[in-house]
């Protein structure tokens, strides 16, 4: 659809287009061109349908990982776009890093010792939470980060979890593919209410997590 040659993209325009129900990506890291998406069938995660595996659980109680929220954005940005492929150039780095300044994109952060080795970061409108992308550089990383996430996102008051796709990685964890259609129902009603991502200086322990998810699954 349109590009960077085109039409200037700020921040206040890429929440535009979340509000529609699109999302912006570029074909490489290298690319200039940024184009809009909108799948025929979306990937979200149930707030209400998160699976703790048996594996993950040992993982939570391990206690080797620590997690934070909103501390190193940026960071975890890079850490998703340090991959061979990625479709997060430049123009879209900087984008997010904008939305971030202005209290519309967050993100979780997974920690081992002093080392950053997983997080996710996506836009927060509404009650919704566009989950933008994921890293790992330590075993589970990224879904002790969506563990976390997912339990701040339903405490804060959060109603919608788009994930964009469906990975076999999501599908574990209870990530499910819905119709268009859909998803733009459910987008309007979450866009309808209020939800705040609120700063975390007391982060839940993995017995609260755990014990609240199987509350709610």
């Amino acid at each position: 659809m349109s590009n960077q040659d085109e039409i200037e993209l700020t921040p206040d325009l890429l929440l535009q287009g979340y509000r529609a129900g699109v999302f912006p990506m570029s074909e490489t890291r290298d690319s200039e061109d940024v184009f809009w998406v909108d799948p025929r069938f979306r990937g979200i995660l149930p707030l209400d349908g998160f699976h703790i595996s048996r594996s993950l659980r040992k993982r939570l109680l391990r206690g080797n990982y620590r997690v934070s929220f909103n501390t190193c954005f940026a960071d975890v940005v890079r850490g998703c776009a340090n991959r061979d492929e990625t479709w997060i150039n430049a123009t879209i780095f900087d984008l997010y890093k904008a939305l971030h300044d202005q209290g519309d994109a967050a993100s979780c952060e997974v920690w081992q010792n002093d080392a950053l080795v997983g997080g996710v970061y996506g836009v927060t409108i509404g009650s919704a939470f566009f989950g933008e992308s994921m890293f790992s550089t330590a075993t589970d990383a990224s879904k002790v980060a969506l563990a976390y996430l997912t339990d701040k996102l339903r405490t804060d008051g959060f109603t919608l979890f788009d994930t964009q796709f469906i990975t076999d990685h999501l599908a574990s964890l209870g990530g499910i593919e819905i119709p268009r259609s859909a998803y733009h129902a459910l987008l309007r009603d979450a866009l309808q209410q209020t939800a705040e991502f609120t700063p975390s200086a007391q982060i839940a322990s993995a017995q609260d997590l755990i014990q609240r998810n199987t509350q709610t699954s």
